[in-house]
């Protein structure tokens, strides 16, 4: 990436997160520009068609509503070389390319709100007139706010889109209603908010550094007859996982209608 040249259309928290993780690992500035006036002394540019034929790569980081005009507006002004990124939610490759034309390479890709922290992770499916110099450039473009993983077919996007580019939402549901019991239970707001906190990150952490699987670090935490296993029967009692099953799937279809509707 030392000598590329990116793009952002779009400045949003998330075009502003790459931006901040490309920085982070010493892009030069003139190396990168962005339609809008993000947060980072970077090259900004009032006309998205400005210069637009000079970058190396261009993220498409625009609400999934406007990725229709937007690529009509850049088609004409498009190098057949160009790398086009998009982190636009549940627009298609296949609709991309009738805006942008047939031939444009084109990453899509499914990052998650962690990327605001450099934390998060991205699913990303490539076309195949991307090259390998360009995939390894899209790589490291989302590399520089998480974890990377590519995927062979487009529509497991979908399935990205339920675990992870929702995910969050799951977990920070299942801590407000921790906190809200733990308050319940008469623990002050704020000491039950840091136990919670502090759970969650810890169960976190010892999934990604275990040397075992969930299973196995449940059942040591779990005595028999003891408090643990007493919430565990009530909460499989009521179908737990048949009902995160039921939700992701539910996220999953959503995806897939959604990628119909905008592609139009």
């Amino acid at each position: 990436m030392s000598n590329t040249r990116i793009a952002f259309i779009g400045a949003g928290n998330m075009a502003a997160s790459l931006i901040g993780g490309l920085r982070d690992k010493s892009l030069e500035i003139i190396q990168i520009s962005a339609r809008e006036s993000a947060k980072y002394n970077i090259n900004t540019f009032a006309d998205i068609t400005e210069k637009i034929s000079e970058v190396d790569i261009i993220v498409l980081a625009v609400k999934p509503q406007a990725m229709q005009a937007i690529c009509k507006k850049l088609r004409p002004n498009l190098q057949p070389h160009q790398l086009v990124v998009s982190i636009a939610a549940s627009i298609t490759c296949a609709s991309m390319k009738t805006w942008l034309g047939a031939a444009q390479p084109i990453v899509r890709c499914m990052p998650n709100t962690p990327a605001l922290l450099h934390k998060g992770v991205s699913g990303l499916y490539a076309t195949p007139e991307v090259v390998a110099k360009q995939r390894n450039q899209a790589q490291e473009l989302l590399s520089a706010v998480g974890v990377v993983v590519w995927l062979k077919q487009e529509q497991q996007l979908d399935a990205v889109t339920a675990l992870s580019g929702s995910g969050p939402a799951y977990f920070f549901l299942l801590i407000e209603a921790m906190i809200t019991t733990g308050v319940k239970l008469g623990l002050p707001y704020e000491v039950t908010k840091l136990l919670v906190e502090q759970t969650a990150l810890g169960a976190a952490s010892m999934v990604i550094d275990s040397d075992v699987d969930t299973t196995e670090l449940r059942r040591r935490v779990t005595s028999p007859g003891g408090t643990t296993q007493a919430a565990l029967e009530l909460l499989q009692a009521g179908n737990f996982e048949i009902l995160v099953e039921k939700a992701l799937i539910a996220a999953a279809h959503r995806s897939a209608e959604l990628a119909k509707q905008l592609g139009k």
